[in-house]
């Protein structure tokens, strides 16, 4: 099926103009086309078949070396105004980047072939779901977008002749990473990438889409596009599950909380994947906050994921996925550093290269990918494609902060709720380039991710909760408290359920906490500790310590933080007066 849409006509029409390709297909989402590109490309050598009877579907590929990550510093968003970007961004005008780029994108697809990926992000049929199309000269991206977005004639049909789609256009062109541009046009509902073939810059539905243009969207209709997972807790005696959504900086864990398997004392529990990386959160007809998550997969950091860290993460991974920049061993199969199983003797690396283990380079590379599908989850929740979405009982905020936030703390109220987001921050550790303990802050961790001013986003966090009748609760969690030997206090990994337990008894008004400068803390004795042996409550007092000395450097560093911002709403610095005088 071949849409009639005279908006797509059009515009397939002038970009194959500009970029040339030798012809074109329509994707239609099937299996025969499936199973035919990805023969094509075996064929090439662009993706290499792995052992069908251990990891059916599935298929290995390497990026060019110059291009294993996202790019900051090359991505833009081009607003008519630059004000309207806001200086956390990167801009340009957008007639003068759209000039730059068309003379990238020219003659960019001469003896390749463009496809064009229709998708849905979000469920099909859901009011909250969105369409999307891709252009791209990349069997790699329809392979992956077809995992981790719904693609093909749905799209075609959701549509319809409306005008109200995202223009994605992508180019691998030269891979010149000197002329590598990740560009936005929020105003024009457009992405363009050229000169890369890695993932986060190329699947253009993930960050481009569903995050940055979506929070411009977000803004201008009234609801929420967020940089965060979304988990379902069951009381099994009860029968009710209650909702949590949580935005964490990389390096934080939130994969794992995603997919959290319960100890062994929550026999009464069960815990739901409903999705790992973006929320799309929207006010229901019974005053509530519903989220969905508009991705179909999860693409996520191979290394260190293992058995122990993220069993159903590694099992997600058993058919019909996409490996990328890890190692290749000599019987067909996948290996990284951090899998919880032996290094095989031999293997080639990500680079292609004959790697032993005795070697001194890394066989994967740090940044090394999957791209699974999401109903391959053990733990995926049965309302996760529900088109309405689930209602949120709490929002979570967290970060790496090793001597000064407390285990988990709740916010007063929702203005309390967004400064805490507003605010939130980690610390650099040995795996970030530059400087051990370093405070960086990253705000609901969206500072890569917003496609408009940040000031005005924090705003519309505000407004936001002016509309929620029944807001969630709002809280900050830390697992990653140190003691005098630089050990982690807290056990983390599943027994992080401990404190989510203690979170909904919150939103559930079952239990009390003791109003602290800082928000609501638990009493010490009502976090779980049943089956954490070498574990005392004294242990749990000193992960809920407030140091009123180390908050006096916080609150310096929260305002020049806050200098930062232009167009900063004068109720988060209202809420900063408050916490120092709430310390005075």
């Amino acid at each position: 099926m071949r849409t009639t849409n005279k908006s797509v006509l059009n515009w397939v029409d002038e970009m194959a103009s500009l970029t040339k390709p030798d012809q074109i297909v329509w994707i239609d989402g099937s299996e025969d086309e499936m199973n035919r590109l990805k023969e094509e490309a075996f064929s090439t050598g662009e993706l290499i078949e792995l052992d069908q009877e251990a990891l059916p579907g599935c298929v290995y590929h390497r990026t060019a070396v110059n291009d294993v990550a996202r790019v900051e510093h090359r991505t833009f968003i081009c607003t008519g105004k630059k004000e309207d970007a806001g200086h956390t961004n990167n801009w340009m005008a957008p007639d003068d980047m759209y000039q730059k780029l068309r003379g990238l994108f020219d003659g960019s697809m001469v003896g390749r072939t463009m496809y064009v990926i229709p998708y849905i992000m979000g469920s099909v049929g859901s009011p909250f779901s969105r369409i999307g199309v891709e252009l791209t000269d990349s069997i790699y991206v329809v392979l992956n977008m077809r995992i981790m977005t719904r693609i093909g004639d749905v799209a075609w049909q959701q549509l319809g002749d409306s005008q109200d789609w995202v223009r994605c256009l992508h180019s691998k062109a030269q891979l010149d990473e000197e002329n590598r541009y990740i560009v936005h046009f929020p105003e024009d509902n457009a992405i363009w990438s050229v000169n890369s073939g890695y993932g986060g810059n190329v699947l253009l539905g993930k960050k481009c889409f569903a995050l940055r243009i979506a929070s411009y969207l977000a803004k201008h209709e009234g609801w929420m596009a967020e940089h965060m997972l979304i988990l379902g807790i069951e009381n099994i005696e009860t029968g009710k599950t209650q909702y949590i959504t949580g935005a964490f900086p990389s390096a934080c864990g939130k994969t794992n909380l995603a997919m959290l398997i319960p100890p062994a004392y929550a026999k009464g529990y069960k815990v739901y994947t409903v999705g790992d990386d973006i929320a799309w959160m929207r006010v229901g007809d019974d005053g509530r906050l519903y989220a969905i998550n508009p991705e179909a997969g999860f693409f996520g950091v191979a290394p260190g994921t293992s058995m122990k860290s993220n069993p159903n993460a590694l099992l997600s991974t058993k058919s019909d996925t996409i490996f990328t920049n890890v190692a290749l061993t000599d019987d067909k199969k996948v290996w990284w550093e951090g899998m919880g199983v032996p290094a095989p003797a031999h293997a080639m690396d990500w680079k292609g290269n004959d790697w032993t283990p005795d070697m001194d380079v890394k066989a994967a590379n740090p940044n090394s990918r999957f791209t699974a599908p999401a109903r391959n989850c053990p733990s995926i929740s049965p309302k996760w494609e529900d088109p309405m979405g689930v209602p949120i009982s709490a929002i979570l905020f967290g970060g790496r902060r090793a001597q000064l936030a407390p285990l988990v703390y709740q916010a007063y109220d929702w203005n309390h709720g967004v400064f805490i987001g507003a605010t939130m921050a980690s610390e650099t550790t040995a795996a970030a380039s530059g400087a051990v303990g370093v405070v960086r802050r990253d705000p609901m961790a969206m500072l890569p991710f917003c496609g408009y001013n940040m000031g005005d986003y924090f705003q519309h966090w505000l407004n936001m909760g002016k509309k929620i009748k029944h807001q969630p609760q709002i809280f900050n969690v830390n697992w990653f408290r140190i003691d005098d030997q630089g050990r982690f206090i807290w056990p983390g990994f599943g027994d992080n359920f401990r404190v989510l337990e203690w979170i909904l008894k919150r939103c559930n008004d079952e239990v009390e906490a003791q109003n602290t400068p800082i928000g609501y803390l638990p009493y010490a004795e009502d976090i779980n500790l049943e089956g954490l042996d070498n574990f005392s409550r004294s242990d749990v007092e000193e992960l809920l310590s407030i140091e009123p000395d180390l908050w006096a450097v916080e609150i310096k560093g929260i305002e020049e933080h806050f200098a930062n911002f232009d167009r900063l709403p004068a109720e988060l610095l209202s809420q900063l007066n408050n916490l120092k005088a709430r310390f005075e």
